[in-house]
């Protein structure tokens, strides 16, 4: 059996204060699940600058290597070492899916994102697909759709309402109503 091997390494000083509190920073704005997984990007990008370090002796390899960037979404436009160099793992944590599902709306929160991947209501390019880390491809971007409907929140009917009262003033009367009986209905409901 062959023996896996980590995929990150842990910090030096796991108690450090502005470490910990930067990483629950970062675990509320993606939603992760633990910090394993901000530790796994760190490794990643450290990997990746790593190799662009190597290829400043070899540029007759740099195309390739920036290609395959670009593939993933890291880079855009910019292929100078400079710019694989300022990468961050802020940048390889926008390409995972469970952040890509929330940044294109089919999801109201990023932990309702990685609930409906985790539950197979994602599909990329129409295959099912149940890993939130999964990093998606700049190309793929385009293909992920939802097979659950996204109920919009109360903010947001109001919102709608609201827009619908600017653009017709002579309907705003009955806008209204129609707003106090759905209120209503919900709070008859709740």
């Amino acid at each position: 059996m062959i023996k896996k091997h980590k995929k990150y390494t842990r910090p030096k000083n796991l108690f450090d204060k502005a470490r910990i509190e930067e990483d629950k920073a970062i675990m509320k704005t993606y939603g992760l699940k633990n910090k394993t997984e901000i530790w796994k990007a760190e490794s990643e990008i450290n990997r990746i600058r790593t190799e662009a370090k190597r290829l400043i002796i070899e540029p007759e390899k740099q195309d390739a290597f920036f290609k395959n960037l670009e593939l993933k979404g890291l880079i855009k436009g910019e292929t100078t070492i400079d710019a694989v160099l300022s990468l961050k793992k802020e940048n390889l944590l926008d390409r995972r899916l469970q952040t890509v599902v929330f940044k294109l709306g089919l999801t109201g929160t990023i932990k309702e994102a990685r609930q409906l991947i985790t539950h197979r209501k994602i599909t990329i390019d129409g295959k099912i697909v149940t890993i939130p880390s999964y990093i998606v491809k700049a190309g793929e971007e385009s293909l992920i759709k939802s097979s659950m409907p996204r109920k919009p929140k109360k903010h947001e009917k109001k919102e709608k309402i609201e827009e619908q009262a600017e653009e017709n003033p002579e309907t705003q009367e009955e806008i209204k109503e129609e707003q106090e009986i759905e209120e209503a209905v919900e709070a008859e409901n709740d």
